[in-house]
């Protein structure tokens, strides 16, 4: 269903993913330029700008009705498939970097992964299997919370004011529970964001710019591409989102 904060959300969102596009063709020009590591940095820094430009739109707009980002109308059906906790699921990160380590791209990328680089990576990997684990533990008190006393009796005073009783305050009640409700998930979502970025900064952290602009073109590729896939399948007939015809220039 659509919302106000939905629709200017997902207005942000078109421009949002749209300015992702041109960025990604920088990255993918700058990986078959010999530019200097601060030229690799500069852009790396912009990404990461951008990135922090959207949580924070995101926290800004949810904080109004957070419903609206465990449903979103700006995602398509695949995307929202693999979403978790309104998000990408950290632990993807991961697997990217091992995919594109085995895809050995010709050139200092992240084929070149040194030892010391691949033992902080699955250092960092562990750590947020366990962030993951204990967001999933904290959804599922979410969830179950909404069965708890206090609400199997809000829903029983409900039910006699529909039967004719009269309760007084009830709607008042109700209210303060659905704030309650509100706020345990957006305490959520905001948490399982945080542990998007501590992935994203982690990986960062590790590798040089060179490979940080490798890894992050691979992001937004992957990101990208699997909108335009659900979008081409939601609405066969809509146009394509091109991504400057270098698909096949990182896998």
């Amino acid at each position: 269903m659509k919302t106000p904060v939905g629709e200017r959300f997902s207005e942000f969102f078109d421009k949002w993913i749209c300015q992702l596009d041109d960025y990604l063709g920088q990255l993918l020009r700058v990986s078959k330029e010999s530019l200097s590591e601060a030229e690799q940095q500069a852009l790396v820094s912009k990404l990461t700008s951008h990135y922090k430009e959207f949580y924070t739109v995101k926290w800004t707009a949810a904080h109004e009705d957070v419903l609206a980002f465990y449903c979103p109308i700006w995602l398509s059906q695949l995307e929202n498939a693999y979403s978790w906790l309104t998000g990408w699921k950290p632990s993807m990160i991961f697997r990217l970097v091992e995919s594109m380590r085995r895809t050995r791209v010709p050139g200092p990328g992240l084929a070149e992964l040194t030892e010391e680089q691949v033992r902080k990576i699955e250092q960092l990997r562990m750590k947020i299997k366990l962030e993951e684990e204990r967001m999933d533990r904290e959804m599922e008190r979410q969830q179950v919370a909404m069965a708890d006393r206090k609400m199997v009796e809000l829903v029983r005073m409900v039910n006699r004011i529909r039967n004719g009783e009269s309760v007084g305050q009830v709607d008042g009640l109700v209210e303060v529970a659905l704030k309650g409700v509100l706020a345990g998930l957006e305490r959520v979502m905001k948490a399982a964001d945080c542990v998007r970025l501590k992935t994203l900064k982690g990986v960062l952290d590790v590798l040089n710019p060179s490979q940080s602009v490798d890894f992050l073109a691979g992001t937004c590729m992957l990101q990208i591409q699997l909108r335009q896939w659900g979008q081409r399948r939601d609405t066969p007939k809509c146009p394509r989102l091109e991504l400057h015809n270098n698909v096949n220039v990182l896998f």
